[in-house]
C-alpha cells in the first residue's frame, strides 16, 4: 500500500511538472503570430521594415530574399558578409524575429524553367540560417503561370523540382511553403505527388476569393498539417476589417477547430484611396488581425473616459483621431497612446472649465485663479506626454491640427500679402503665432481659440505698421495679384 502511495505521489508531481513545462512553451510563443511582408511595405531587407513592424505590434517580419530578375542569384544582402553583419546589427534594437523568408522573385520568374533553382533555394536556406532560427521559406509559383497544373509535361517537371528542393529542405530542417493557384482538393493531390515532407502549402486568402471558393471549407479540407503559413489578406481595395469577402472571426474559429497554429502575414489589403500610406494600411490590418487572433496590447496611456457620456467620448475620439490620421500613426501602438493623450487633453479642459463655471457662482475671482492654475499644469503635462512618443515637429503638427492650422494660414497670408518682408520680420511673425497657438490650445471653445489668435494678429499688425508698412495698401495690392492670377487661370 505505501508503495502505491509513493508511485501515485511521484506521478502527481510528474504531471504537474509536465503541465508547467508545456505551459511555459505555450506562453512563450503565441498560437497565432502576426507579421507583415517587408517587400510590400517597400522595405525589402531594410531595417525600416523591422521598425515599422515594431510600431504595428507585430510578432515578426516576413523578410524577402530580394529581387531576382535574370540574375543567377537574388539581390540579397546576406550574400555579402559585411552587409549581413551590418543588417543584423541594425535590426537588433527592434527585437523582432523573422518568421518567414520569402522568394517573391518567383512571382515573376518561372520556377519551372530556372536552371539554377536548387542553388537559389540553397541561397534562401543559407540566409535563413544566418538570420537565426527561421524554419519556413515562402515560394510562390506565380511565375509558372497556371497551365502547369493541368499540362502533364509542365506538371511533371514542377513536381520533380519541388520533390528535390523538398528533400534538401528536409535535410536542412526547413519547410518550403508553396503558393499555388489550386483549391484544397487539388493541393492535396499535388502534395501527394510531390511526396516530400519538406514541402507544404503557404495558404493565401486572395487566391481562394478570386476563384470564388469558400475559405472556411477549403481550409478544413486541406487540413492543418498541410499549411505552414497564411497570407491573410485579399487583393488591394479596402482594409481587412472593411472587407465583406473575408469573415475573419469565422476563419479564426475554423483554424481553432483545425488545431492550426503559425504565421498570419499581411501582404496586401491596402486601401486604394491611400495605397502608398504604409503606416495606415499595414497598421490597420495588423491591428485587426491582432484583435481577432491574438490580442492587441493595451496602450500605456489610459483613456480617461470613465463616467463620461459615451456620445461625448466618441466625438472627442473622432476629433483626436484627425491628428493621428494626419501623422499616419492611428493604427500603431504609438498612435494609440497619442490618441489617448489628445483625447485626455480635451477631457481635462472640459473638466477645468466646468469646475470654473460652478465655482464662479460663489467666487468669481477664485474660480478664475484656480482655472488658470490648473490650465498651466495641464499645458505642460500635455507637452511632456507627447514628447515621450513624438519628435518636436510632430508635436507641432498635432497642435496645429488642434488649432485649425491658423498658424500656417496666417503666416502664409502675411508672406503673400507683403512679399518684401525680411527674414527677421518673418521670424517675429512666426514666433508670435506659435505663442498664440500655445495659448489657444487651452482655450475652452473654437471661438475662444480664434479670439486668442485675433489678439496676436493685432500685435503683428501693430509691429508691421511700426516698421513702416502701409497694411491697407499692401492688402489692396495683394487682392489685385490674386484677382489677376484667377483671371489668367480662367483663360
Amino acid at each position: 500500500m505505501p508503495k502505491i502511495y509513493i508511485d501515485i505521489k511521484k506521478l502527481f508531481f510528474f504531471i504537474i511538472a509536465s503541465l508547467l513545462f508545456f505551459a511555459k512553451i505555450i506562453t512563450s510563443q503565441p498560437r497565432y503570430q502576426i507579421g507583415a511582408a517587408d517587400w510590400m511595405m517597400l522595405k525589402r531587407q531594410a531595417p525600416g521594415a523591422f521598425e515599422l513592424c515594431k510600431e504595428f505590434g507585430c510578432d515578426g517580419v516576413e523578410m524577402d530574399m530580394g529581387p531576382l530578375g535574370k540574375r543567377d542569384s537574388f539581390q540579397n544582402k546576406f550574400n555579402d558578409e559585411n552587409e549581413s553583419k551590418k543588417f543584423l546589427e541594425a535590426i537588433k534594437p527592434y527585437n523582432m524575429k523573422v518568421g518567414v523568408v520569402a522568394m517573391s522573385g518567383f512571382y515573376a520568374q518561372n520556377f519551372g524553367t530556372r536552371e539554377n533553382y536548387i542553388s537559389l533555394l540553397e541561397e534562401c536556406f543559407n540566409t535563413m540560417d544566418k538570420i537565426g532560427d527561421v524554419k519556413i521559406a515562402f515560394l510562390p509559383l506565380g511565375g509558372c503561370g497556371n497551365d502547369w497544373s493541368f499540362n502533364k509535361t509542365k506538371r511533371k517537371n514542377i513536381i520533380y523540382r519541388l520533390h528535390l528542393i523538398g528533400e534538401v529542405a528536409k535535410n536542412r530542417k526547413k519547410l518550403v511553403g508553396i503558393d499555388t493557384p489550386l483549391n484544397a482538393n487539388d493541393n492535396l493531390k499535388l502534395i501527394k505527388e510531390i511526396n516530400s515532407e519538406g514541402i507544404c502549402i503557404f495558404y493565401k486568402f486572395q487566391t481562394i476569393i478570386e476563384n470564388g471558393w469558400d475559405i472556411q471549407k477549403d481550409l478544413k479540407k486541406l487540413g492543418a498539417k498541410n499549411i505552414c503559413g497564411i497570407h491573410a489578406t485579399n487583393t488591394d481595395g479596402v482594409w481587412l476589417k472593411n472587407d465583406p469577402q473575408i469573415n475573419m472571426p469565422l476563419i479564426k474559429r475554423t483554424l481553432d477547430d483545425m488545431g492550426w497554429s503559425g504565421w498570419l502575414l499581411v501582404e496586401r489589403s491596402r486601401d486604394t484611396s491611400m495605397v502608398r500610406n504604409t503606416r495606415m494600411n499595414f497598421g490597420a490590418n495588423v491591428r485587426f488581425l491582432r484583435e481577432i487572433f491574438n490580442f492587441y496590447p493595451d496602450p500605456e496611456i489610459k483613456l480617461n473616459s470613465e463616467g463620461r457620456d459615451p456620445d461625448y467620448v466618441k466625438t472627442i475620439l473622432e476629433r483626436s483621431k484627425k491628428a493621428t490620421d494626419e501623422l499616419s500613426i492611428t493604427y500603431t501602438l504609438q498612435g494609440q497612446n497619442i490618441l489617448n493623450i489628445i483625447a485626455n487633453k480635451y477631457f481635462k479642459l472640459n473638466d477645468i472649465y466646468e469646475e470654473r463655471d460652478k465655482l464662479k457662482k460663489e467666487n468669481n475671482e477664485l474660480a478664475e485663479f484656480q482655472c488658470d492654475s490648473k490650465l498651466y499644469r495641464s499645458h505642460f503635462e500635455f507637452n511632456t506626454q507627447l514628447s515621450m512618443y513624438l519628435k518636436q515637429e510632430d508635436i507641432d503638427r498635432i497642435k496645429d491640427i488642434m488649432t485649425y492650422d491658423v498658424v500656417k494660414v496666417t503666416y502664409d497670408a502675411h508672406c503673400e500679402m507683403i512679399p518684401t518682408l525680411t527674414e527677421e520680420e518673418k521670424h517675429q511673425i512666426m514666433a508670435w503665432l506659435i505663442e498664440a497657438r500655445e495659448m489657444a490650445i487651452d482655450a475652452e471653445s473654437s471661438n475662444k481659440k480664434h479670439e486668442m489668435f485675433g489678439k496676436y494678429k493685432g500685435r503683428i499688425n501693430n509691429y508691421l505698421s511700426a516698421r513702416g508698412y502701409d497694411l491697407n495698401k499692401e492688402r489692396e495690392e495683394w487682392y489685385k495679384r490674386i484677382n489677376e492670377k484667377e483671371k489668367n487661370m480662367s483663360r
